[in-house]
């Protein structure tokens, strides 16, 4: 059965350190992206990495903390404004509607977007059917979990 998602929502990536990150959910993107900065290729003991960090310094979740993976690859996508461009893709968890989904985000300079994330086809195939008309409905359903859990 497929879960209703809003427009709009918050989630948790645990192996990326953020909790009830805001996202958007954009259905013409086939890739899910978030925001990050100082994005670069680094080499240790001959193996290649992908390094980055995760927002920037003007969010308030914002952790000034580099991660490395070298679980990647390099993807061309449209971006928003239909333009080309290369970029690397990571692959992590994203929790949801208090279940765990793997997902593959591709890493870009969003600071001048409203969201941080944004969820494309890729996750929502065969999982989701988008509501535009709702907004943070797994955000809700944690609150209400954690509330029922306070009252045992």
């Amino acid at each position: 059965m497929k879960i209703t998602i809003g427009r709009k929502d918050k989630a948790d990536f645990p192996e990326l350190f953020l909790k009830n990150i805001s996202l958007k959910v954009d259905t013409g993107a086939y890739t899910s992206t978030i925001h990050c900065h100082h994005i670069k290729e680094i080499i240790i003991d001959d193996i290649t990495y992908v390094e980055f960090e995760l927002l920037d310094p003007s969010h308030s979740k914002f952790k000034d903390k580099k991660f490395n993976t070298k679980n990647y690859y390099r993807k061309v996508v449209k971006n928003s404004f239909g333009k080309s461009e290369e970029r690397f893709v990571v692959q992590t968890i994203i929790v949801i509607f208090n279940n765990e989904f793997p997902i593959e985000l591709s890493l870009s300079e969003r600071q001048d977007m409203k969201y941080p994330i944004l969820l494309g086809r890729k996750l929502l195939n065969d999982r989701f059917i988008v509501d535009t008309s709702k907004v943070n409905l797994s955000y809700k359903l944690k609150q209400l979990n954690l509330k029922k859990k306070e009252e045992i």
